[in-house]
């Protein structure tokens, strides 16, 4: 820009002796871009086009006076938004700018190990299926948290940056932004918006934890967005609503996809009761019927031990065999003295 500046006061033949004598021919040729820019920009939008066709220059001159020319460039903002020219007032004012994004920097960068550090003060005074939810929820929250710092710089930052500089300048105020009012701006606001696509992490917690329902959620959802608004408005660091509406939005979204999680999650875990409760029902009936058969057996044990410990071997009188024996009661008994009378005593 100041090349082709210090090229148009110059004639037609001096101008080009002037551009011949740069070393660099990159550097001439966007000169040249910049000086033809400009002056396609001082006449109307429907003639532009007519100007660049006319010009007698390469062709690949012209298609960069009209590659400029659809982008729109400015000297302090590019077609994504960022800055290109700002000022600091202070002669410490961008060492410590410095500082500062070495600081941030460090945060994002050791996030996982303060996270990890957290969950080590806090997981000895929990229960074991607390502790299984945790480090999931560690390595979750950090994805999101780099999802969400990415987001904001990419896709949010540039726009909002672009809505502040053209609502200002619709207004007919110059923009003469400080270095460091950007930075500050930019590294708080990638920082809250990475804080803030942790909500997922901290609800499902409570979901799996069972302090937290899907029926709860879902019946509170009003409640739930005029929060987010309010954490937004709180914040962000600045009090406009575009800014407050660019946080909102992706929380609603990321609460909406709590929801959800939170209903296949109870879904989930009424199948794992069923099933489970089927199982300890079939587990019971067999433990019924195991214990039906050992009842028998016991019984017929016992039976055959009260048997032996009373002697009775199953003996009946009917199974005793009997014997026909003859009847001498009725036969005389021998006399031993056959020469006496048998009615008188015997002789001593």
């Amino acid at each position: 820009k100041q090349i082709e500046h210090a090229a148009s006061s110059l004639t037609p033949s001096e101008r080009e002796a002037f551009f011949r004598s740069l070393d660099d021919s990159d550097l001439a040729f966007h000169a040249r871009a910049a000086g033809l820019l400009r002056a396609a920009l001082a006449l109307p939008e429907d003639v532009r086009g007519k100007f660049i066709t006319s010009l007698e220059a390469p062709e690949d001159l012209k298609k960069q006076v009209a590659a400029l020319l659809k982008t729109s460039p400015s000297p302090e903002i590019d077609n994504r938004g960022n800055l290109k020219l700002m000022s600091a007032l202070k002669p410490t004012e961008t060492f410590m700018l410095s500082m500062k994004l070495s600081f941030f920097a460090g945060i994002i960068l050791s996030f996982p190990l303060l996270l990890m550090f957290l969950l080590q003060f806090v997981l000895p005074g929990l229960h074991s299926h607390e502790r299984k939810v945790m480090w999931p929820a560690m390595a979750v929250g950090f994805g999101l948290f780099i999802a969400g710092v990415l987001f904001s710089y990419f896709i949010v930052l540039p726009r909002a940056l672009e809505f502040f500089y053209e609502w200002s300048g619709s207004l007919g105020v110059s923009n003469d932004w400080r270095i460091g009012e950007y930075i500050s701006f930019a590294t708080q606001f990638t920082l809250l918006f990475g804080l803030s696509f942790e909500t997922p992490v901290i609800v499902m917690v409570l979901v799996k934890l069972g302090l937290l329902t899907y029926e709860t959620m879902s019946r509170t959802r009003s409640y739930a967005i005029v929060a987010i608004f309010v954490a937004a408005a709180i914040l962000t660091p600045t009090p406009d609503v575009f800014t407050l509406t660019l946080m909102a939005a992706p929380m609603i979204v990321l609460y909406e996809i709590c929801i959800w999680l939170a209903w296949l999650d109870r879904r989930k875990n009424r199948r794992a009761e069923e099933e489970e409760a089927r199982e300890r029902a079939e587990r019971e009936a067999l433990w019924e019927a195991r214990q039906a058969e050992r009842g028998a057996e016991d019984e017929e044990t016992t039976d055959a031990e009260e048997t032996e410990e009373s002697g009775d071997d199953g003996w009946k009188p009917e199974d005793e065999p009997r014997y026909d024996y003859p009847d001498v009661s009725s036969e005389t008994e021998p006399n031993p003295y056959p020469d006496e009378d048998p009615g008188q005593s015997p002789k001593p």
